[in-house]
């Protein structure tokens, strides 16, 4: 891990400063960075995916533990620094690239960097004295980030869908977005971040942090958020897609009546209906709004949904 003085050094000798635009916030608290990787637990066969590697200090420190670290960097000049200080670390790959394409979704080449990773530390079984013992389980993914504050919320939500999915996250985050994470209905950060990660995890708030733990210190205090998948959770929703479709047509109308936001139903969603059955088979009042739904009714609303959209 690197001290403020090293970062600055690093960039300075690369004839660069933080491009704040970029959201390059560098963490340089080391406490703070150590409590961090610490709550994430990382093992020998967990794959890493950071998102901002900076310099590499974070990464750095996510390498000694993990089986593989894959870690994304939009800016050219700091992924070049962050190769030459990792040069040894032979479980590092770092994408130069955006972490999000297309429609906002997670960059096909760190996704399939991921992937690859996973299947790779697979076929290793857990190590004890004498080798491989016991059944091979399927790796973790965790992120572990100090995410850039303008790709957190997608990247968080693509990581919920998929097709990646992590087990678990462990991300500085700009309070406001960790306020969302945790926001519960009828609060007014109440939103599509909140419905996703609660409908299929936990989310904890470890540490709230002030500006003075980066450099350049950001204009906002942040937030060190766990985030676990709950399996259990999960498998509720049968399609993520559907409910993802369903959370957009309420949420993208979250003042108005849920009857209203039907006027807005694209033709897959059924018609009026078919939701006015669904409304009545869970006992959800139409006029209620939709900032008023509980993570656990969208899954029941795009339950049904399916169901009878399946069923003719």
């Amino acid at each position: 891990m690197q001290t403020q003085r090293q970062i600055q050094e690093l960039l300075a000798a690369a004839g660069v400063s933080p491009n704040r635009t970029l959201g390059q916030h560098f963490l340089v608290d080391l406490n703070l960075m150590r409590l961090l990787v610490d709550a994430a637990q990382i093992g020998p066969r967990d794959v890493v995916l950071e998102v901002g590697t900076g310099t590499g200090s974070l990464t750095e420190a996510l390498a000694q533990q993990a089986g593989h670290v894959v870690t994304v960097e939009l800016d050219p000049t700091l992924a070049g620094i962050a190769q030459s200080q990792l040069a040894d670390a032979e479980t590092v790959q770092i994408i130069k690239a955006d972490v999000l394409s297309g429609k906002g979704t997670i960059n096909p080449l760190v996704t399939e960097a991921v992937k690859q990773a996973r299947a790779r530390l697979g076929r290793i079984g857990p190590i004890g004295p004498m080798g491989p013992i016991g059944p091979i389980e399927e790796p973790r993914i965790l992120l572990v980030s100090n995410l850039p504050y303008d790709v957190a919320s997608s990247v968080m939500i693509n990581l919920v869908k998929g097709p990646v999915t992590a087990d678990a996250m462990f991300v500085t985050v700009q309070r406001e977005v960790a306020e969302r994470m945790a926001a519960r209905p009828g609060n007014r950060d109440y939103g599509t971040l909140s419905i996703f990660l609660q409908a299929t995890g936990q989310i904890e708030m470890l540490r709230r942090l002030k500006p003075s733990v980066f450099w350049p210190p950001p204009g906002v205090d942040s937030a060190m958020v766990r985030y676990v998948r709950d399996e259990g959770k999960s498998r509720r929703i049968r399609d993520m897609d559907l409910f993802g479709s369903v959370v957009s047509l309420f949420l993208g109308h979250r003042r108005k009546m849920l009857r209203a936001c039907l006027k807005q139903a694209p033709p897959e969603l059924g018609g009026r209906d078919l939701w006015q059955k669904i409304f009545a088979q869970h006992e959800i009042d139409p006029t209620r709004r939709p900032e008023e739904l509980a993570p656990e009714q969208y899954v029941d609303l795009a339950d049904s949904c399916y169901r009878l959209l399946r069923s003719g």
